[in-house]
This record gives structure tokens, C-alpha cells and sequence, in this order.
């Protein structure tokens, strides 16, 4: 066995732009020799993903807007009509409303939770339904969470609940789909300076706590995450389900 990813294919869905960890990913799993699919939310952000799309030689590039009635799906039709089948799907997309990302949990309106929890974590599981009848020769599904799903992180507020929501889901997911060999998987990084977590309150001083308190004493890196995500896509991990695999650089065992 060996990490090569010759002959893979799959779906990369979340690349904003070139800080984005699911363009981390889709850099490595393409230098592993994998076939991609990527995506952009809207045509706003197309100038920015196109070029990164050509850099790892992409063979789908379409948008995909999880809110946007039938654009999910046109995804996974268009990978099956190129392939015929896939290897890996790559989730890496998370949103709050700003406003409620800002306040307390109790506070925090039906509506805004529900769009948060249906973007950040249902549409994981809805990827999950549309790939398993592609992975026909098995496969792997991976998300991305963050330590605030399992302890109470300063300012991270309502997405603490909706990631601990995701990491169960994979879980759930790793058990109902074991035995078609589909694997479920969940990274999570430490903070990194995406445009996602800009959004976050007093980010800056949150990057500098894990800086200081990490056994590394420094953050981890999106192409770090990518080779994580290459490992678990790869037949070196062909035993690894239902984890949370932490690339932070150690920052999740300190008190």
C-alpha cells in the first residue's frame, strides 16, 4: 500500500480562495495524483477559484450554493457522468448569520440556527446520500470541525453546538455506511486565517492563544490538513472511521 491516489476521484467543495483548507486539501490530493471536482458558491467568487481550479487541473468546476434548490445534486450527476463513479468527498464549508455569530447562544433565533445547522452540518449528510450510490467500489467522506465542538471556546458561540452536531453526524454516518465500505471522517484544524473564520470576534486574539498554548507553538497549516485528508482518502487508512483527527498542532490536549 502506498499514499499514492492515482486513479481516485472525488468532489472538493468549500475552495474560496487560495487560503481556503479545502483548496489545501485540493492541492495535495491532486499532487497524490487524485482527479477532482471543485466547486464555487456563486459567480462572485469564481474569478478567485478559477485559477486555483486550472492549478490542480480540475475536471469539474461548477457552483454549488448548499442553499440552492437542485445545485447539490447537479454536482454529483455531473461527477457521474464524467467518472461513472467516486472515491472522496471533501466538505469544508461552514456559515452563521454575523449577528448571532457575535452573541450568546441563548440568544440565537430559530431561523439563524436552523440555516446555520442545515449550510454547516445537513448538508454534509445530504452529500453523504448523493455519493454513496458513486462509491460503488467504496470511498471516503470528510469533514472539517473545530475544537469548539467539544469544549466551550471564547467567541465561538453557536457554531460550538452545530460542529458537535457535525462531528456526531459523523459518527452516524460512519456506522450506516460501513458496510458498503464507505469511510467518515472529520478533521479538525486549529484556527487558521480563512475568510470563514474572519468572521469570528476577536479572532486575532484567539490565533494568538493557540499559537502560545500549542505543544508546537504554532498553528497548524492548510497543507497540513490536505495531507491529513490525503491520508484518509488514501488505502493507508482503509481502517480509520467515525474519528476526529486533530491537525492543531497539539493545541486540543492542553487545558
Amino acid at each position: 500500500m502506498s499514499l499514492s491516489l492515482k486513479g481516485k476521484k472525488g468532489i472538493v467543495v468549500g475552495v474560496a480562495n487560495e487560503h481556503s483548507i479545502a483548496f489545501g486539501c485540493a492541492k495535495a490530493l491532486h499532487e497524490a495524483g487524485a482527479e477532482i471536482a471543485m466547486t464555487y458558491q456563486n459567480e462572485k467568487a469564481l474569478p478567485f477559484v478559477e485559477p486555483l481550479a486550472k492549478a490542480v487541473d480540475a475536471k469539474i468546476l461548477m457552483p454549488c450554493n448548499v442553499v440552492k434548490q437542485g445545485e447539490l445534486e447537479l454536482l454529483f450527476k455531473a461527477a457521474e457522468e464524467m467518472w461513472g463513479q467516486i472515491d472522496f468527498v471533501i466538505h469544508s464549508i461552514a456559515w452563521s448569520p454575523i449577528n448571532e455569530l457575535h452573541g450568546r447562544v441563548v440568544d440565537s433565533t430559530t431561523e439563524g440556527f436552523c440555516k446555520a445547522m442545515d449550510i454547516s452540518c445537513h448538508s454534509f449528510i445530504r452529500m453523504a446520500k448523493l455519493a454513496e450510490p458513486l462509491m460503488k467500489d467504496g470511498g471516503s467522506l470528510i469533514t472539517m470541525s473545530y475544537y469548539g465542538a467539544e469544549k466551550v471556546v471564547d467567541h465561538y458561540n453557536m457554531m460550538g453546538p452545530i460542529k458537535a452536531s457535525l462531528e456526531s453526524s459523523v459518527r452516524y454516518l460512519a456506522s450506516e455506511l460501513g458496510g458498503s465500505n464507505i469511510r467518515v471522517n472529520c478533521v479538525s484544524p486549529g484556527p487558521m486565517m480563512t475568510r470563514a473564520a474572519s468572521g469570528i470576534d476577536q479572532f486575532d486574539t484567539l490565533v494568538e492563544s493557540a499559537k502560545s498554548q500549542s505543544p508546537l507553538h504554532r498553528l497548524g497549516t492548510t497543507e497540513e490538513v490536505g495531507d491529513m485528508a490525503t491520508f484518509l482518502v488514501s488505502s493507508l487508512s482503509s481502517a480509520v472511521t467515525g474519528g476526529v483527527h486533530y491537525v492543531d498542532a497539539g493545541h486540543h490536549i492542553m487545558a
